[in-house]
């Protein structure tokens, strides 16, 4: 008998097996058993996480308040106002300016300590250690150290300015530097994360590669510009969209060093938030301004979308 002959009969038999009661039974029984394990996760995700995307948006159509009162369907009518808000545009724009110096060198620096340390620095653990640390850190601790750190008395930065020669500033309140003072703050609490991250791409790059390179010639520097920076581009895409998206939803160390201030210079988005829904009480409107933010922010990730896979490609 030929082999074509013997593998029809396969498919014959296996399509019966398949077709069986038995066989149908057995599916059945195993999709309940999938279900049952499933089923404490779409629990909770419909409670934290669909029931509240869905509540608050029906909110963002009535005028609700904090007390419960008020909660008239009003259309689009919190939208419209929302668009011609100055504030919540201003907040907008802090926002992004947040995002743009705090993004760029948190990667750069995130890469930077990577390298060095995977170059092979004395002493390796007490680096890794000390570079990631911070991020370990909760929200308050790390904004508290840098309020005593930005202090125009005591503070050790104006300390340290003194000690060279260069007059001190009111860091945290003056609306030159606000906004940057709480971009280093962010730089030195966040960047281990990244750190992390670029590290791990380094330790997986093959070694052959290196071999190879030194054999035909290629120095440190070369092999930085041409193998690794290259094999580095999929985690840097990975990076550079994590940072955006957590740069985009700041909130913690502006709201606890600053409150916004000075003058509203640092006031982001999800604080304006915050405050319509609770000091101004007005829920509605505060969730209107959420989803619109929410837009923006999915516009910004499909954006990426297309940039990222061609450096995946590569």
């Amino acid at each position: 008998m030929s082999s074509a002959a013997v593998d029809v009969g396969r498919d014959r038999t296996r399509s019966r097996d398949a077709s069986s009661p038995t066989t149908r039974t057995q599916r059945s029984r195993d999709t309940r058993i999938g279900w049952l394990f499933v089923a404490p996760f779409v629990v909770v995700f419909a409670m934290f996480l669909l029931w509240p995307l869905l509540h608050g948006l029906w909110l963002s159509f009535t005028g609700e308040s904090i007390t419960g009162a008020g909660g008239a369907f009003l259309g689009f009518d919190n939208y419209a106002e929302a668009l011609r808000d100055p504030i919540m545009w201003r907040s907008m724009l802090n926002t992004l300016w947040f995002t743009i110096l705090s993004t760029v060198p948190l990667v750069l620096v995130a890469l930077v300590m990577a390298l060095l340390v995977f170059q092979g620095l004395p002493g390796q653990w007490l680096w890794r250690l000390s570079f990631f640390m911070p991020f370990l850190l909760a929200s308050t601790v790390a904004a508290q150290f840098w309020i005593w750190m930005y202090n125009p008395q005591l503070g050790l930065v104006n300390y340290m300015l003194g000690a060279l020669g260069v007059e001190g500033q009111a860091w945290l309140q003056d609306t030159r530097w606000a906004m940057l003072a709480v971009v280093v703050q962010t730089l030195w609490w966040t960047v281990g994360f990244n750190f992390l991250l670029y590290l791990t791409a380094l330790q997986n790059i093959p070694e052959q590669q290196y071999e190879a390179s030194a054999l035909d010639g290629a120095g440190r520097w070369r092999q930085l510009w041409s193998i690794t920076i290259p094999q580095l581009g999929p985690t840097t895409a990975l990076i550079v969209i994590l940072q955006i998206l957590a740069s985009l939803k700041v909130f913690d160390q502006i709201y606890i060093m600053t409150q916004g201030g000075p003058g509203g210079v640092t006031r982001p988005v999800v604080q304006y938030i915050f405050e319509a829904g609770f000091t101004g009480y007005r829920f509605g409107y505060a969730s209107s301004i959420a989803y619109i933010f929410f837009a923006v922010i999915i516009i910004v990730s499909l954006a990426q979308v297309p940039f990222t896979f061609r450096r995946s490609a590569r």
